[in-house]
């Protein structure tokens, strides 16, 4: 097995080799928190980094809200406090104070909680309004971040299944997960602060207090901390149900299938395996939830009774005199605030850790490395708009994660100016070819050479500009006409002359003619209400002229007349043979007509290169390429018969045979003779050259 390729592991193991290994005796116990730990706060640096990379002040915006936050609510409590104060000195029999004394109780403390209120309400709102826009800079850049990586993932990633997997987490988690992480952390400060200060406040009246309300505390934060952590795991082992119950719902939505799950009856159908799979999903997760809330009731009641005990405490001690009625407000806040600062700092704590290890999914995605790069440091240069040959020596192929070869020691060469076919059945290793000669992939075994030289040693970018490929699954760009065909050559961009010069070519400039804004009409109605959609047949056209848009050197057409009726692409290969001059060109195509023109024909079975040769040798030895034509040229034969006779015509074929071939058809078949008397000469340029069909 080749490098780099290997069975895929299951979708829940992805992050495994980020997860520490439990300890099983003690002294195992201070490393496993030591790597736990620096794993937590490596995932949340890492967040901190991509803060810093979207908007740097950010980060100081969300420190210094994270100290105020922690800071106005003992400062609210002290004003509360004094307020309360003042207002019991008043009513306690005060009744010949000073204008002075009586600013000093009823004004000063109402203009402080005015002014508190008023100045933590406008930093609460400034602090939401930049929370939105932070949370905004942050998910692009991550998205950002993860379009430039997908451009640089090896194509045979995408044969991957665990791949798709990194790529969906990468991608859930590029929305709103960082910053909500971000806030939690700086939330986490703003409550340890509040914690710290409210428990210098409660030391005053009980040392021992502070610590009771921790204590109470901690159970219900374990729990908390546990079922996130469950969660996790759960929500990661279930992936694949999740991705089946979104496969399943676009189904019935997605336009390019909803024709047929109508016509079929196939809702009903898709509905009930989604209720299946969601069946199956919410048993776990419903376990999960009625766990942990089943806990926390047991644990409130009991934090309930305690807290009770404690404000009973602080009543009697007020009454004792140890404090005024504000103190008492104060006190019980601050024990309040300590039980449930201590619950949401656990809570916020678990938050950050879940966070932070849902965000291994985008750190494994961005750590993907690249494995199609040059060999050399300094790459060799590579020569452009001249002939190339291509030689491939032993050259074999499995694709990652299987074990089967899909090609087999290949041996071929391809010199500069030849016109190649390549034919063979369905899975016969045909595009599979094309992506190792355009180092897509790699070969698992052998070598393959341009121009003398390991095409490993070129230029990965360069070398891919060299290409003009047009593969039989081609792309459909939502943008208008004339970008769509000038995505053959991005870097030259729209020069519109060349744009119509190749849309004549493919004769796609019949049907752009008639569109309504002709070259600048959008195509598909994914962003424009007045996009058109093309079909099939005019999107291969437009295909087509990308590919003689682009500045390449070697042309590569994999089935690109699949959706074009005999006519059509014979036109198409003509055209090709025309504006081609000394460029290398490569076809893939099920039309053996097409064939008869090439100056080499690769005959491809199971993955092994049978046959090589012209049109007449191959047709001389009788071999699968005899077959295979013979078989064609019959049925093709066979039908314009059935569809002359029906007029009532002589067959243009007789029964048995003829023995001059219609153009381009080169030696005849065994079994084919002259026709008799009576019988049709075939009409000039059927099953024949590209060249004789206009």
């Amino acid at each position: 097995m080749g490098p780099g390729f290997g069975m895929g592991r299951a979708p829940w193991e992805i992050n495994d080799k980020l997860k520490p290994k439990k300890p099983k005796k003690l002294k195992e116990l201070f490393p496993y928190l030591k790597e736990l730990l620096g794993g937590f706060f490596k995932r949340l640096f890492y967040i901190f980094g991509l803060v810093w990379e979207a908007k740097p002040l950010l980060l100081f915006v969300m420190i210094f809200m994270a100290v105020f936050n922690g800071v106005t609510p003992v400062i609210g409590s002290y004003i509360s406090a004094f307020l309360l104060n003042s207002l019991a000195q008043l009513f306690t029999g005060a009744r010949d104070l000073s204008e002075t004394e009586l600013a000093r109780l009823i004004i000063l403390p109402l203009g402080l909680q005015f002014g508190y209120l008023f100045f933590t309400r406008l930093v609460n709102s400034v602090s939401g309004m930049i929370t939105s826009i932070s949370g905004e800079v942050v998910t692009n850049h991550v998205k950002v971040k993860i379009m430039k990586k997908a451009k640089d993932i090896d194509l045979e990633k995408y044969d991957m299944p665990e791949f798709y997997e990194k790529l969906e987490n990468a991608n859930r988690e590029a929305g709103m997960r960082p910053i909500h992480i971000l806030n939690s952390t700086f939330s986490l400060v703003s409550n340890l602060i509040s914690i710290i200060s409210y428990i210098v406040i409660l030391i005053a009246i009980s040392p021992v207090a502070p610590l009771i309300v921790i204590l109470i505390s901690v159970p219900s934060a374990v729990i908390t901390f546990v079922y996130r952590k469950k969660n996790f795991f759960y929500m990661r082992h279930r992936s694949k149900d999740r991705r089946q119950m979104a496969y399943y719902s676009d189904v019935q939505v997605n336009k390019d299938l909803v024709k047929e799950v109508k016509l079929f009856g196939l809702s009903d159908t898709f509905i009930s395996r989604y209720n299946k799979v969601f069946k199956g999903y919410f048993k776990g997760l419903k376990k999960l939830i009625v766990g942990e809330g089943m806990w926390n009731i047991g644990i409130s009641l009991v934090t309930t009774v305690v807290n009770c005990a404690l404000f009973f405490y602080i009543a009697y001690s007020v009454y004792k005199g140890n404090g005024q009625i504000g103190d008492y407000s104060l006190y019980t806040g601050a024990l309040t605030a300590i039980s449930g600062g201590v619950t949401t700092l656990v809570n916020v704590i678990s938050q950050v850790y879940e966070g932070s290890l849902f965000i291994d999914n985008l750190i494994v995605f961005m750590n993907e490395k690249k494995r199609i790069v040059s060999s050399l440091k300094e790459p060799a240069a590579l020569k452009r708009h001249c002939g190339h040959v291509i030689e491939l020596k032993n050259v074999s192929f499995r694709y990652p994660g299987t074990d089967r070869d899909v090609l087999k020691n290949i041996n071929l060469t391809i010199n500069e100016g030849d016109t190649v076919v390549m034919v063979g059945l369905n899975g016969a290793g045909k595009t599979t070819l094309i992506k190792l000669l355009t180092r897509l992939y790699d070969p698992t075994e052998g070598t393959i050479f341009l121009d003398g030289r390991d095409i490993r040693e070129y230029d990965v970018e360069e070398l891919y500009k060299m290409y003009g490929i047009i593969f039989q699954d081609f792309g459909k760009y939502a943008v208008d006409v004339k970008e769509n065909i000038a995505f053959g050559n991005i870097e030259k961009g729209v020069v519109m002359d060349d744009v119509k010069k190749a849309a004549s070519s493919s004769n796609a400039d019949e049907y752009i003619e008639e569109l309504p804004d002709k070259y600048d009409t959008p195509l598909m109605r994914y962003f424009e209400s007045n996009g058109i959609e093309l079909s099939i047949g005019q999107w291969q056209k437009l295909s087509i002229a990308r590919a003689f848009y682009s500045d390449s050197d070697i042309l590569i057409l994999d089935e690109p007349t699949a959706s074009l009726d005999a006519i059509a692409e014979q036109e198409v290969f003509s055209q090709f043979d025309k504006l081609r001059r000394d460029k290398t060109t490569i076809f893939v195509s099920h039309r053996l007509s097409s064939a008869t023109v090439a100056s080499k024909i690769l005959v491809l079975s199971n993955g092994e290169l049978i046959e090589t040769g012209n049109h007449e040798e191959l047709m001389a030895k009788k071999g699968e390429y005899y077959r295979l034509f013979s078989t064609q040229a019959k049925r093709y034969i066979s039908s314009a018969n059935e569809e002359i006779n029906g007029g009532g015509q002589p067959p243009l074929i007789p029964p048995g045979g003829f023995s001059t071939p219609p153009a381009g058809f080169g030696k005849p078949p065994e079994g084919f003779s002259t026709p008799p008397a009576g019988f049709r000469k075939p009409p000039e340029g059927f099953m024949g050259s590209p060249r004789r069909m206009k």
